[in-house]
């Protein structure tokens, strides 16, 4: 019997979470969760990576804002880089669908929804997902599609390094292809890509299990263990051992993995005899770990060990017209899969790709090739459409400089009155003139935009959450 996908459903309201269990158990393997915190405690218990979520924005303790969903979207992409996430949420605004996707979801779909509809959706989502893992076992398929300075000096790195028994550090931001480079680039192109290639997302299980998932563990370690185990540095044998999110990793593991370095030594847990590693370690990150040194939560020594080589994923920002290579990879690939033929883009939507910088990076660009895919198959998609999948709410508006221009023209006129208000004998608070300020020109852009925080933090050039952050302190100062 084939094992079904799982799915993950997330939201706040019981009778949504069980609408849609029972409508969705026939395809799929469905668990539920009610918030944030309960889902990342539930997925780091589970045996098995889910293939999909299906996760609502408004969730607990602040249903009635986004922020809890898009932070969900963060983490489960932290846990699991391939998973394929879907929002279905009553938040429908634009911009929240835009951010969404930004953030690294797949799709976006408004409350209500006909079971059917979502169903077909979710299907989709799982294809496109099933197609880039097959791709990714392909050899003959290369992972780095792009020729800018960014992408040519990271090939010379790869080169250079790919043979080496030393351990590499990747760094990177979220969505730039961490995982790709060290399976692709750094294990399946070299003299072990025969051996054994495993993955461990730091960030995707319990700290308490991080030791025996690494080292293993003898039978009767621990309550539970009714059987010794092997751990991944055993398993891994001559192969390649890739820890990804490692500034995740407990303070009193790094010495462990440290030691492993070193004169590549472990024990399993519950046993005394030692062990010896010869697997390479590949590690990735999207933190600063020298700021995480800085502050106390990350070992310099181990931090050492693991740059030997050193790898910067370019952000797709810093990639020059690569973005429009890496439309056309993409385009190709999704029409083929789908047996369709490629949308295309108008001169106005061409211009408009070239100018996105794509905070989501080759993530985000993949999967709005898969919307645009699946919109406009064989058509030519305008500014207009192709607008609605980019989130622009961080763009500079074109009226700032302007704006600027008109501020420094009165700067005299300002410094004379702030002249005669200093000279005056009433207490002077700046912090207070600020905050006076700050709370008019939200109010005044709220009034422009008819009470949409959207609009309002446009106006202002700030980001929604940011918006929503000091309008909260506002409320609690009255």
């Amino acid at each position: 019997m084939a094992i079904k996908p799982l799915l993950i459903i997330v939201d706040d309201d019981p009778l949504i979470c069980d609408t849609l269990s029972y409508s969705m158990s026939p395809a799929f393997e469905v668990i539920t969760s009610h918030s944030r915190p309960h889902c990342t405690q539930l997925l780091r218990q589970l045996r098995r990576i889910p293939e999909l979520a299906l996760v609502d924005l408004g969730l607990p303790p602040l249903p009635h804002r986004p922020d809890e969903g898009f932070a969900l979207i963060s983490d489960l992409l932290k846990l699991f880089p391939e998973i394929r996430i879907v929002v279905l949420s009553g938040q429908s605004d634009a911009d929240n669908a835009r951010h969404a996707r930004t953030l690294g979801a797949s799709d976006f779909v408004a409350k209500p929804c006909n079971p059917a509809d979502l169903h077909k959706i979710l299907q989709r989502a799982l294809s496109y997902r099933s197609l880039d893992a097959s791709r990714k076992q392909d050899s003959s398929v290369s992972p780095l599609v792009g020729n800018s300075p960014a992408i040519q000096k990271l090939k010379v790195q790869l080169q250079q390094y790919a043979d080496s028994p030393f351990p590499v550090l990747i760094e990177g931001e979220s969505g730039s292809g961490k995982e790709i480079v060290a399976s692709s680039c750094l294990h399946h192109d070299t003299k072990r890509r025969n051996k054994p290639f495993l993955s461990l997302n730091c960030a995707a299980i319990s700290p308490g299990l991080v030791e025996p998932t690494l080292f293993g563990y003898a039978k009767g370690a621990f309550t539970g263990a009714t059987s010794a185990k092997t751990g991944f540095f055993e398993d891994a044998a001559d192969g390649t051992l890739f820890l990804d999110e490692i500034g995740e990793l407990p303070l009193e593991l790094q010495t462990k993995l440290l030691r492993v370095l070193e004169n590549g030594e472990y024990q399993r847990v519950g046993e005394t005899q030692k062990c010896i590693s010869h697997a390479r370690i590949i590690a990735a990150t999207n933190r600063d770990l020298r700021k995480e040194i800085r502050a106390g939560n990350f070992r310099a020594d181990l931090y050492h060990r693991l740059s030997v080589f050193s790898i910067s994923v370019p952000p797709l920002r810093e990639m020059d017209d690569d973005k429009f290579l890496l439309l056309e990879h993409f385009r190709q690939r999704y029409a083929t899969q789908s047996q369709q033929n490629a949308f295309m883009l108008s001169d106005e939507a061409h211009a408009l790709w070239s100018r996105y910088g794509f905070p989501g990076n080759v993530r985000e660009l993949r999967n709005i090739v898969i919307r645009l895919t699946a919109k406009y198959p064989g058509q030519t998609v305008d500014y207009s459409a192709l607008e609605a999948e980019l989130d622009l709410l961080d763009e500079p508006l074109a009226h700032a400089p302007a704006a600027r221009a008109n501020l420094g023209e009165d700067s005299d006129t300002l410094i004379l009155a702030a002249n005669k208000r200093l000279q005056q004998p009433e207490p002077f608070s700046l912090d207070r003139l600020l905050a006076d300020t700050e709370r008019n020109y939200i109010e005044a852009a709220l009034q422009l935009a008819h009470g949409n925080v959207s609009q309002a933090a446009r106006l202002l050039g700030i980001n929604r959450t940011t918006l929503y952050n000091r309008m909260e302190s506002f409320a609690k100062e009255q």
